[in-house]
């Protein structure tokens, strides 16, 4: 390897300087196969969602979200520019790659007949400095062989094949050695099969049923199965290049001078030395560690897969095994878990006479169980508001109640008095309740529920909504600094109910400020139902508590339906997008990382129901309850009294089934309990007025005894009472019109077990026990008929039914306590975490609407000496550092020849905040201009004849010229890219040039708009954007389903009548364009870049590309192709042909080899928002980017940044 001789005195700063290294290396080669090296950056196979130096897997990713792939071939020949970096992967939940997304980028290598064996780089990969001063930069690559032309009869898997390796449950398919799994492209060669990879120290043979050896001359597929399996191929090893920062020169062997020669799969070369001592230090490590905990009891060390050194755990990562040495074993220490509820799981009250306080656990689903499984393998602790029998008014009282629950693990959390009463009782109850319960706001303001006319009280009061937000951020900003002031990392917080639906985004903001990273797993349970998404938009904070929620690591619900509404909120709310993922789970993409979205019932404590049932107050309860009904049929029902428990439905088909069925008259009796826990007053006190008029006319028609009506105060019966009344009662009946997890039919159902004679449980299909219990009677509320006819079934139901009915149900309702429901959410979080943890190496904001950007995972250094693939990954994230603007003024000043590249929409021209719609959250930008700074600090750069400054467009000319066309010297391209305008001095006209890229587009649109046209009609809000070089078809004003739904169709018919023409379809979100095939904004950065070097044989020495989205990958990639072909511009690619304004063609700028290689020179390319991306350094945002360049053009940036929307500026801005 060699590089080349830097000037006698480098100039400071180091950051983004170019380092342009070749390699050589000896390899003895088959006829018609051929060398290549990796990339700049060696991206991990397998460890990552998607790669940031690869473009063309990025594109895909993209575009398939909502649209299929139709020919793999034609979609990786869109990336014939790509040159630098190795594919990152779509990985399943084994963490494993998919086939189509093991794809890297390389450079070639060459040999002429007299250097042969010896293969050298004619072009160099180009690597950008990201170390400080006397820092050392790892440079890390592997040599590949490729074969062109060469099909499956080579030893490569066919499609199918790979597929099913792909599906092998354990993640470990079979696969060929080297295992043709990989493709390959370079500028020039499209895309081809890696057919081997260099294997010294034999990693294929150890791979599983790997029964043939392979020594330094056998590392090519052959026909014979080598049993290699994807996880192989992923952490094969790799070479190291170390680069002296100071001086931008690879560190070499004193007798390699400036040339380092590397022999094809040669275990002894020096470049694998940093490779073999990370592998040393790994397993020394991994035995240490296994040892260690093999002492501490957590497994044994005969428990571990010696074949890649994890231990066999269960889900928790913790085991028991045989200890070490006769030791007694010292126990780990348990992860904990945080329970997080509004209202404690507990009972305090105070003995009046002694004054002292005393606790106990509740019946709630959170309270602590004895004899729990859970916390016998994790340490529970519980954080929430107490209420106290009589209320605390002294701080002394407060210290003696948290002393007491500080024995229970309970951290009581005592609210002003005041807040308390909006939070709860305003905003929860008045608010949130009814909504999520997908009362209208509309009838919700006009009644309340409660009023038959308008001029009777109502719970909602418009005007104090305020305070009650107010206050409800208020309390879960309080819960926030609590539970983060207990977290240590890798504890699990569980986050319960609607009251704390801010809490984890409230929690992660402090994370971050406190840790700079999320220390804590979060869960998420919504334990009532979610409203359809046309009811929560109604919700002013409805963005804000979606967002609260998705902060989590896994959202739970009780019931698909209440999930599918959370899901369709998200996406036509947020505008995100869900997808199934492996094992049945859902993932809802947010901030770059994925989030998990569950179902997951739970049942009642049979314990603690068997252990009552034994209390003598039940069977004299029972008893009672006989004697009094004596000869009647029980039919029992315990309901809150409010409207949406449909009381009043109930007993409207009561009353119809005694004047329907007069036989019933005399044999049956409805006991039915009211519970009024005075949480919504106005809703209660008319639902009990209600309800006396209902059974004071049920009692005038039929008599006393056919009903026994009670009210309760609180929000719950006794358990003893309950349950008396369950074993007496032969039919349970529950008809809410909205209503969430109710374990009361369950505790019917077990109460009645054999050998009792089993009930019938009626239920409302709007609840969501219904969808659990498979022998209940599902009844419509509303429909009077078809409750009396079931309530008449159950009446007449045979013992053997009953009996068949209570068995659908018994194994379920008797087998599914708490313990197995807290280990199923705990399941999901491990894989929610797991999945977030690969994924979010490469992931951003910019993956979604949403604004604002997700700090990457931090890799621990536990994981540095891992596998390969994770120790590759993390020095890959950092490889992709954020930029620092005062590091890019520096080169600048520095330099003598610049180019500057900039994007528009989202780089210059802010786009404006998420919104509700699609058509804002795509296209919307701030008015189709940059702000006033950023114009000036443009024009500024633009009078510095130093500079070349062009912006870069897929918008179309008017819109562009409208905002910059009044810049002198300001080079402009629009239809990104395909026309352009070069540099006008003041007062000259512009002068637009085309590239001729061989479509006649005109017969093009002939073809294409009348298909368009079918779509525009029956599409609703969308529409055909005409530009010089695409036809466009926008759908972001749509519905969003029903418009990504005919775009998908539209496509498959473009393609069929497109297929004459050379053109290519763009699939982003809510726009399908038609462009020519060799399209792209690389082709306008390549030819400026020409341009201007062969207009400055000096040589360009600074060039800065800002871009935020997938076009403008292909800017990045050109930038380093042009650094690639610099002093070889003969033998490069050359540019389209140009087309002037009188159609006549351009005469090209002629190539030479004699342009300087400026040493140093310096290269930003620059993504906007941390994503997967093509740059060498990323911004957070377009507001970083106006900063950027008023700091190059005035020096200094406005205290606080530029001004736009108000908005503040990130953080690490002028670090």
């Amino acid at each position: 390897m060699e590089t080349e001789s830097p000037s006698p005195t480098a100039a400071p700063p180091l950051n983004g300087r170019v380092v342009r290294l070749y390699f050589k290396c000896r390899a003895e080669l088959p006829i018609g196969s051929y060398l290549r090296v990796t990339g700049c950056t060696l991206w991990a196979p397998g460890s990552s969602s998607q790669d940031p130096t690869d473009a063309h897997q990025i594109a895909k990713e993209e575009a398939s979200q909502g649209f299929p792939v139709r020919d793999p071939d034609e979609e990786a020949a869109v990336d014939s520019n790509a040159l630098e970096g190795v594919g990152g992967f779509d990985e399943e939940a084994t963490g494993m790659p998919t086939t189509s997304s093991m794809y890297t980028s390389s450079v070639e290598l060459v040999t002429t007949p007299e250097e042969y064996p010896i293969w050298r780089t004619r072009r160099p990969v180009v690597v950008v400095l990201h170390k400080q001063a006397k820092q050392i930069q790892h440079h890390y690559y592997r040599y590949l062989v490729v074969t062109p032309g060469a099909t499956t009869e080579t030893g490569a898997l066919t499609m199918a094949e790979l597929a099913a390796a792909e599906e092998d449950d354990d993640g470990d398919g079979i696969m060929d050695a080297g295992g043709a799994i990989v493709s390959t492209s370079e500028e020039n060669m499209g895309s081809t099969r890696v057919m081997m990879w260099e294997d010294p120290f034999q990693s294929l043979q150890k791979s599983k049923g790997s029964g043939v050896s392979l020594d330094t001359t056998k590392s090519f597929i052959t026909n014979d199965k080598l049993g290699v399996t994807k996880n192989t191929i992923i952490n094969l090893p790799y070479r190291t290049v170390d680069i002296d920062v100071s001086t931008g020169t690879p560190i070499l062997e004193e007798d390699a001078r400036d040339v380092r020669v590397d022999t094809w799969n040669n275990r002894d070369d020096i470049s694998f030395r940093p490779y073999l001592i990370r592998d040393a230090m790994n397993v020394e490590n991994r035995k240490k560690t296994l040892h260690r905990r093999a002492a501490s009891g957590q497994y044994s060390v005969t428990d571990v897969n010696m074949d890649d050194g994890t231990p066999s755990a269960g889900m928790d990562g913790s085991g028991s095994g045989p200890t070490s040495g006769g030791t007694t074993p010292v126990p780990p220490a348990p992860t904990r878990i945080f329970f997080v509820c509004f209202h404690l799981p507990v009972v305090v009250v105070q003995n009046q006479d002694t004054k002292e306080w005393r606790a106990s656990w509740s019946e709630s689903l959170m309270a602590k169980t004895e004899g729990s499984k859970v916390l016998s393998t994790y340490q529970g602790h519980w954080v929430g508001t107490v209420t106290t029998h009589p209320p605390i008014t002294s701080e002394e009282d407060k210290a003696k109640v948290r002393a007491i629950l500080a024995q229970m693990d309970c951290t009581p959390i005592f609210l002003d008095p005041a807040v308390r009463q909006a939070h709860y009782y305003g905003f929860c109850k008045q608010v949130l309740w009814p909504a999520m319960h997908n009362i209208d706001l509309l009838d919700l303001s006009a009644s309340g529920l409660v009023g038959l006319s308008s001029h009777e009280a109502s719970d909602w009061d418009q005007s104090r909504l305020d305070e009650w937000w107010t206050a409800y951020q208020d309390v879960n900003s309080n819960f926030a600094n609590v539970v983060t002031s207990l977290i240590k990392p890798s504890d699990i917080v569980w986050i319960h109910d609607y009251h704390l639906s801010l809490l984890p985004m409230m929690m992660q903001a402090i994370e971050l400020s406190k840790f700079n990273r999320t220390v804590a797993r979060k869960v998420f349970f919504l334990h009532i139902p979610f409203p359809t998404s046309q009811i929560f938009r109604e919700l002013e904070c409805g963005e804000a508590i979606l967002e609260g929620m998705l902060h989590a690591d896994v959202v739970g619900f009780h019931a698909f339906d209440h999930a599918r509404h959370f899901l369709n909120a998200a996406k036509r709310i947020l505008g995100l997008n869900y997808e199934s993922l492996v094992g049945g789970l859902i993932g809802v993409n947010f901030h770059g990382k994925t989030v998990l979205v569950t179902m997951s019932n739970v049942s009642i404590e049979p314990k603690q129901v068997d252990a009552a049932l034994m209390l003598p107050s039940v069977q004299a309860g029972y008893s009672e309850l006989q004697q009094k009904h004596k000869g009647r049929i029980l039919i029992c029902g315990v309901d809150i009294g409010q409207q949406l428990s449909g009381i009043s439905l109930k007993l409207l088909a009561f009353e119809r089934l005694l004047q329907d069925y007069p036989n019933w008259q005399s044999r049956v009796v409805m006991v039915q309990r009211v519970l009024l826990p005075n949480s919504r007053k106005a809703d209660e006190a008319f639902t009990v007025r209600e309800l006396h008029a209902v059974v004071k006319r049920i009692q005038d028609k039929f008599g006393q005894s056919v009903i026994d009506y009670q009210e309760c105060s609180g929000s719950s019966y006794p358990m003893g009472q309950r349950l008396a009344l369950w074993k007496a009662s032969d039919v349970f009946i529950s008809t809410p019109v909205r209503e969430g997890l109710n374990h009361w039919p369950m505790e019917y159902i077990y109460t009645n077990k054999e050998p009792d004679v089993p009930g019938v449980v009626i239920a409302s299909e709007f609840s969501a026990v219904c969808s659990i219990l498979n022998g209940a009677l599902r009844v419509n509320p509303y429909d009077i008929q078809m409750t009396i006819t079931t309530i008449d079934k159950a009446l007449s139901m045979e013992l053997q039914e009953r009996a068949g009915r209570r068995y659908r149900d018994i194994d379920f309702v008797s087998k599914s306590q708490s313990d197995k429901w807290v280990y199923n959410v705990l399941r999901d979080l491990k894989d929610a975490v797991s999945r977030s943890s690969t994924s979010s190496e490469g992931a951003s904001s910019g993956a979604t609407p949403i604004g604002g950007t997700t700090p990457m995972r931090r890799i621990g250094k536990s994981e540095l000496v891992d596998t390969t693939a994770g120790f590759l990954a993390r020095e890959s994230i950092i490889a992709f550092p954020h930029l620092k603007i005062q590091n890019l003024k520096a080169s600048y000043d520095v330099t003598t020849r610049r180019v500057i590249v900039l994007d528009f929409n989202g780089t210059i021209v802010l786009k404006e905040p998420p919104g509700k719609y699609l058509k804002r959250e795509i296209l919307g930008t701030s008015g189709n201009k940059p702000p006033p700074q950023v114009v000036d600090a443009l024009a500024c750069l633009c009078q510095d004849p130093r500079n070349t400054v062009f912006v870069v467009s897929g918008d179309s000319s008017e819109n562009v010229i409208n905002a910059l066309g009044h810049i002198p010297r300001l080079g402009l391209a629009v239809s990104n890219g395909a026309k352009f305008s070069p540099p006008a001095q003041f007062g000259e006209p512009r002068h637009w040039k085309t590239f001729d890229l061989g479509v006649d587009w005109d017969a093009v649109k002939r073809v294409a708009l009348p298909v368009l046209s079918k779509y525009t009609a029956r599409s609703n809000g969308s529409f055909v954007k005409l530009t010089s070089f695409s036809i466009g078809w926008s759908y972001y004003s749509c519905d969003p389903e029903w418009g990504s739904l005919q775009a998908s169709h539209l496509v498959l018919e473009l393609e069929s009548e497109l297929r004459a023409f050379d053109v290519r379809f763009v699939t982003l979100k809510g726009i399908v364009e038609v462009v020519p095939r060799k399209l792209n904004k690389g082709l306008i950065v390549k030819k400026l870049l020409r341009d201007t070097g062969v207009q400055h044989p000096e040589g360009i020495d600074f060039i800065l590309c800002f871009g935020d989205d997938i076009s403008d990958e292909k800017m990045f990639t050109s930038v380093f192709s042009y650094i690639a072909e610099m002093g070889d511009e003969k033998n490069a690619k050359p540019s389209p042909p140009v087309l002037n304004e009188d159609g006549s063609v351009d005469t090209p700028m002629e190539l030479s080899n004699e342009c300087v290689v400026r040493n140093p020179l310096y290269s930003y390319t620059v993504a906007v928002g941390r994503k997967a991306s093509h740059a060498s350094t990323y911004v957070n945002d377009a507001q970083e980017v106006a900063n950027a360049l008023v700091l190059l053009a005035k020096g200094e940036v406005p205290s606080g940044g530029v001004a736009v929307w108000g908005a503040a500026n990130s953080p690490d801005l002028f670090t």
